[in-house]
């Protein structure tokens, strides 16, 4: 079963690694495709409102100069309004207005009639100075929009121009038929002028369908711009084309990248499994030494691995790899099985205490407790002690199931500690957290140590929060006689580092603990 689950898996994400600049580029080029359609909305919408109000000027034009004609007799002027009407482009009539009603016309000469008649529909409430209005039609011509500008006082008399709308729906066509639109344009709250049929795309709003609103800042003039959705295929069927070669190398370069990413990933998994069965991981103890009792009384356990070719593989990287891999607890569970090995060998007193360094998958894994008490059992057999330590450097997800399981095994008889304290995300949380026996301070804060005098303000607050919470203090990479005196003058009790001893094979531990426990610490050469 598991030898079909793991290619079928890997090919899963082959193909997801296939698919992933594929649809990134669908969807990059849908987002830029609607980014050109609403470009040119904007292009095609500039040019109407700039059109319609070139239009509007030359009615504002006319109607300012009608006001001339103020107070004079129609029978005086029909003839300049009729010409006036003629020779100037877009009107299809101009004339003077009292009351609301057309008193001289270019069209009609002296004939009177309502604006409202005219128009056939009523005027807008508040009017003054130049506003205009868009009609579906007039009384002669009512089947043909038209535009209304009115220039008016508050006297009642006024001049009108009336703008045939066909100059503008000939214009809002040209402007669409290239892309589709849908286009409709009035003038203040009246008539809406559309490209050829009503704009029904600007009601149904569906997908695809993208519709611009403008007005006009100098005449109340409003705009609405409706793109078909076949404009939107179009683009980004051009976009698509354009940027799907360089799509499909990148789907292929992520399937080789993904492949041999697998490759590695399962060569190593497999390499550690391989390596667990053959052997080829090693146990190496480095001493710790007790400054109250002038003895070497504990050790931690470190794994090393050597390949059958000679190359050793640095700590860091194999566990690291192990913990992506899902190896951790296994090689974990190797190293404890080698400890209660090399342990029978030993020739020691008693209450020596082994540490081991525990990932925080292995915490939070259900055969947790069963994997520590049979490690005590094996190591009670020949009176050796056991301190866990917690890497402060992994995020352990459960803390109170953790934290339930670690006071378990200290009402045994396990101690527990935090290695490299400090160097990670979550110390004091952890503080508070774990049940906990020891502090270990990482090497790092170690170094800063200048002088047996001198100050270190981090290292000396680990410390004295350590004595605050009954915590004994670990002190590692302890290099040089300075480092020792400076932390034997603060009150640390436990020692570790090359001043003593580097670690060592588990044959040479027994021997080498014998002789210098006998004859006192001597330093490293």
């Amino acid at each position: 079963m598991l030898a079909t689950e793991k290619p079928r898996h890997d090919h899963r994400w082959l193909v997801a690694a296939g698919l992933i600049p594929i649809l990134l580029c669908l969807m990059f080029t849908l987002l830029l495709a609607g980014q050109m359609v609403k470009r040119q909305l904007a292009v095609t919408s500039s040019m109407l409102i700039s059109q319609a109000e070139n239009i509007s000027d030359r009615a504002r034009v006319m109607t300012t100069a009608l006001q001339s004609y103020k107070n004079r007799r129609c029978a005086d002027i029909k003839d300049e309004l009729q010409e006036l009407g003629s020779v100037h482009p877009y009107f299809r009539s101009v004339g003077l207005i009292q009351d609301d009603s057309v008193v001289c016309s270019s069209t009609f000469g002296e004939r009177r009639d309502s604006v409202e008649t005219i128009l056939g529909r009523p005027l807008p409430p508040a009017r003054q100075d130049l506003w205009s209005l868009s009609v579906a039609g007039t009384s002669r011509v009512n089947n043909r929009p038209a535009v209304l500008f009115m220039h008016q006082g508050r006297d009642g008399f006024a001049s009108y121009a009336l703008v045939d709308g066909q100059y503008l729906i000939d214009f809002i066509w040209a402007a669409g038929i290239r892309h589709d639109y849908d286009i409709s344009m009035k003038f203040g709250d009246g008539f809406a002028m559309f490209s050829g049929v009503p704009a029904t795309r600007q009601m149904e709003n569906k997908w695809g369908n993208y519709t611009l609103n403008t007005h006009s800042d100098r005449y109340a003039i409003n705009l609405n711009v409706t793109s078909a959705r076949s404009e939107l295929l179009y683009n980004w069927r051009q976009v698509l084309f354009s940027l799907m070669p360089m799509a499909l190398i990148l789907s292929l370069l992520f399937v080789v990248l993904t492949s041999n990413w697998l490759k590695r990933k399962s060569s190593f998994r497999d390499e550690i499994r391989r390596g667990i069965a053959r052997n080829e991981f090693s146990v190496y103890y480095q001493p710790i030494f007790n400054l109250e009792t002038q003895k070497f009384n504990g050790a931690e356990a470190l794994l090393r691995w050597q390949r059958p070719d000679g190359h050793w593989i640095r700590p860091d990287v194999f566990i690291a790899a192990a913990e992506s891999e899902g190896m951790i607890v296994p090689l974990t569970r190797h190293l404890l099985q080698r400890v209660i090995r090399d342990s029978a060998g030993w020739q020691l007193d008693p209450g020596f205490r082994v540490s081991v360094n525990l990932a925080a998958d292995h915490l939070q894994h259900d055969g947790f407790l069963t994997d520590i008490r049979a490690f005590a059992a094996g190591m009670d057999r020949f009176k050796h002690k056991i301190t866990l330590e917690l890497t402060e450097r992994s995020l352990i997800n459960e803390d109170r199931m953790v934290s339930r399981r670690l006071a378990e095994l200290r009402r045994e008889g396990v101690n527990i500690a935090i290695d490299d304290f400090g160097t990670g995300h979550c110390a004091l949380s952890y503080l508070q957290t774990f049940p906990l026996d020891y502090l270990k301070i990482d090497r790092g804060f170690v170094n800063t140590i200048e002088s047996v005098d001198g100050e270190t303000p981090v290292l000396d607050a680990i410390i004295a929060l350590a004595d605050k919470l009954g915590l004994k203090v670990v002190a590692e990479g302890v290099e040089n006689e300075m480092q020792l005196r400076y932390l034997q003058n603060r009150g640390v009790s436990f020692i570790q580092g090359y001043y003593f001893a580097r670690p060592m094979e588990s044959a040479a531990l027994s021997g080498w603990l014998q002789k210098h426990n006998d004859n006192g610490p001597q330093t490293s050469p």
